[in-house]
């Protein structure tokens, strides 16, 4: 849903999941559990960790994640434009009969 894939475009733009939830006014848990949720359905890793330490830990997307997230939002785009036109037509519709 969008909200996944908004918290993976902000895993991709932050580099963390803590600061992709926080963002998002979400828990890490939570965002965790969305991560865990989305890996385990597609049954490959949409994202890839590192652990903290010395160097800091981080996130990112891995390349399906990317794919992911293209594909999502060109299908949102796609039933974007074809709801508008039923709507545009129903609009009119409206207007010729009443």
């Amino acid at each position: 849903g969008p909200g996944k894939i908004r918290l993976l475009e902000q895993i991709a733009a932050l580099g963390s999941i803590s600061a992709a939830g926080r963002s998002m006014n979400m828990s890490y848990k939570r965002a965790w559990a969305l991560v865990d949720e989305l890996n385990r359905c597609f049954g490959k890793p949409v994202v890839s960790t590192q652990m903290g330490g010395r160097a800091g830990g981080g996130a990112a997307l891995t390349p399906f994640g990317t794919e992911l997230v293209a594909h999502y939002r060109a299908i949102e785009d796609k039933a974007e434009q074809a709801a508008g036109l039923h709507l545009n037509a129903l609009r009119e519709a409206a207007e010729r009969s009443g």
